[in-house]
């Protein structure tokens, strides 16, 4: 399997059990367990209308059409991962403004308490409660956190954040952080602020989302420097990032060595092309099945435990 998944004759429509096959054609032949998918988002049904009104809208962060291809209910987003063979998954939620960060993490606790493939998600924001309600969290068996400069308008490296890095560092619990200047430059986005925050705290465990788009040299020499820093492969290689954002093909030797540090991100459910796609899109690069073996499945395995629940 060391090339592209041949195309399907059969076209496959979301949540089907036809596309399901399709998902599964992808990685069973790998002898993986499944799938683990780092960078899934499921949210309080306001916030995530929101966050669909947002796309459908072509807002300004994305300045371009963005359907989203599994928009439905809950529950069956849930199953659809389910159904695709995905063993593990996040609830990544993040707040856009004060007050908002500790109600959505009382959401995301409850959520995988009710969902037990999905990992125990909790978020921040720069505010004199961080510290105190990251502590909470951490204590409660939250194992990953989600950060997002972008939508968050602030810097990592605001004061009132110390506290909650120090933490995250010495507890270990892995933060994944859209911190890259794509689909649009922030204000506080880019290698530089993150660059600095990891010279202040270099055992801090990041997830840099989306491959650091566009900013994908600067990110990959972070995860090769820093023993604790990671990549997450969401949305990047697709046709649809490739057009805006492609990933250059003088790094491929690079990330091929740097396969340990890969782990597979979907955007699920926020994606204007399939899930399947998402996969074929990094088997395509051709770095090898052991490769595609970590990325899939053995290195988030590593960093959150076997997916077994």
């Amino acid at each position: 399997m060391d090339s592209a998944v041949p195309g399907h004759q059969e076209a496959a429509t979301p949540f089907s059990e036809l596309e399901a096959s399709h998902v599964r054609a992808v990685w069973e032949p790998l002898g993986i367990p499944g799938l683990i998918d780092v960078h899934t988002h499921f949210m309080p049904r306001s916030v995530m209308d929101k966050v669909w009104n947002y796309f459908d809208s072509a807002g300004p962060l994305i300045g371009r059409e963005w359907p989203i291809t599994y928009r439905a209910d809950e529950d069956v987003r849930a199953a659809a991962l389910r159904s695709f063979g995905v063993r593990a998954y996040s609830s990544l939620v993040y707040p856009h403004k004060p007050d908002m960060a500790e109600w959505l993490n009382g959401w995301a606790a409850d959520f995988a308490a009710h969902h037990p493939h999905c990992l125990h998600t909790a978020t921040f924001y720069p505010e004199e409660s961080a510290p105190g309600y990251v502590a909470a969290a951490i204590e409660a068996g939250a194992r990953v956190f989600k950060c997002h400069i972008q939508v968050g308008d602030y810097s990592a490296l605001d004061p009132l954040l110390d506290g909650v890095w120090s933490q995250l560092a010495d507890a270990q619990v892995p933060v994944i952080i859209h911190c890259g200047s794509g689909p649009a430059p922030g204000t506080y986005t880019g290698p530089v602020p993150i660059i600095k925050l990891l010279k202040r705290f270099p055992s801090l465990p990041l997830i840099i989302a989306h491959m650091g788009t566009p900013e994908y040299d600067e990110f990959l020499t972070l995860a090769e420097r820093y023993e604790h820093v990671h990549l997450d492969t969401t949305m990047s290689f697709t046709d649809f990032s490739e057009e805006s954002a492609p990933y250059p093909p003088e790094l491929r030797p690079r990330l091929r060595d740097a396969g340990p540090k890969i782990l597979f991100g979907s955007d699920f459910p926020n994606i204007p092309y399939t899930y399947t796609h998402a996969l074929e899109a990094i088997v395509r690069l051709d770095l090898g099945d052991d490769w595609l073996r970590g990325v899939f499945y053995g290195n988030a395995a590593r960093l959150f435990g076997p997916a077994s629940r």
